[in-house]
């Protein structure tokens, strides 16, 4: 495997990204909670079956670490670790989703489109950076990250999908 130096320690930058982010997202959360004014209905979640509550689970996850991997220090023995638990939860996220098919009862969607390329993609991230492509390595995971957490899950909050009804409904 090829080495890599560890980036620069937390810098204010990072520090104030890290602080904006928290702060969009409590702002975000007051203003839903006013607009919506209601508690979320846990037991929308507790009645799904396990296969979506484990993509859930393992969503929420490689949400939570790939924020700390985005924020946090570069190429250090954290950094691999962290790594290879949030290429674990987003495996995990693409291959649960497989046995989803709420959006068109029992055929795949659009979505499973991303599910399959983010299972092609998480071995190039791997491979770049075996390669010592640190460079691809980061622009390929921070695109997963994108577009494989953030954006497909801002489409689970539209109404009529269940993170709707359980935020919002």
């Amino acid at each position: 495997m090829t080495a890599v130096t560890p980036t620069a320690a937390y810098t204010p930058r990072r520090l104030l990204l890290l602080a904006t982010v928290a702060l969009v997202a409590g702002a975000g959360a007051v203003l839903i909670s006013r607009q919506f004014g209601h508690a979320p209905d846990w037991a929308l979640l507790l009645g799904q079956g396990w296969v979506l509550k484990l993509h859930i689970a393992a969503a929420l996850s490689a949400l939570l670490l790939g924020v700390v991997q985005l924020i946090g220090v570069k190429g250090t023995a954290a950094h691999r670790m962290i790594g290879w638990s949030w290429v674990i939860a987003m495996a995990t996220v693409a291959i649960s989703s497989f046995f989803i098919r709420v959006m068109n009862p029992g055929s795949f969607s659009l979505i499973h489109l991303l599910s399959g390329w983010t299972l092609i993609a998480l071995p190039m991230g791997i491979w770049h950076v075996r390669s010592g492509r640190v460079r691809a390595h980061g622009r390929t995971m921070a695109a997963l990250f994108v577009g494989g957490l953030v954006i497909a899950g801002g489409f689970t909050f539209l109404p009529g999908r269940l993170m709707w009804a359980v935020f919002f409904g």
